[in-house]
């Protein structure tokens, strides 16, 4: 029989490493200069149609000049900034909640998308990015003669 250090919290990082997604949302903070920052990552919903795949991404207050997207090798990356407005003089903050700093989702799409014919919108605070599909025939079944 073998002994085996009990390690306690190695249950909970294993459930952790399992749920990647949920905990990769939330902002991290970064130490800068001395400054604290926090990186974010926008809220994503991916949906799809008989003619093309639907990404949204909720970006409140970010100006579309801040956004940057690129279609290579199969993977959609959304990356950007929301900048923090400059202070007031005339105005005392007593508490903010919204995050800001840059952002970067990639997001791997099938390979029958036709990454050419790619195009974005913004409106509302949300970016809807549509991804048409490939036309393809529907496949034939070929019958082989065993000889």
């Amino acid at each position: 029989m073998n002994i085996v250090r009990w390690e306690p919290f190695r249950s909970i990082e294993d459930v952790l490493g399992r749920m990647p997604s949920l905990f990769d949302r939330w902002p991290r903070a970064l130490e800068t200069g001395g400054e604290t920052r926090y990186d974010w990552l926008p809220s994503v919903d991916i949906s799809e149609t008989e003619a093309e795949y639907l990404v949204r991404a909720e970006l409140p207050a970010v100006k579309k000049e801040d956004v940057h997207l690129t279609f290579d090798d199969g993977m959609l990356t959304l990356s950007g900034e929301r900048k923090q407005k400059k202070e007031e003089k005339t105005e005392k903050l007593h508490r903010v909640e919204s995050f800001y700093g840059k952002f970067s989702r990639s997001f791997s799409l099938p390979d029958n998308v036709d990454g050419v014919a790619i195009r974005a919108e913004a409106k509302d605070g949300v970016l809807t990015v549509h991804v048409p599909k490939l036309k393809s025939e529907p496949k034939k079944v070929t019958e082989i003669k065993v000889q």
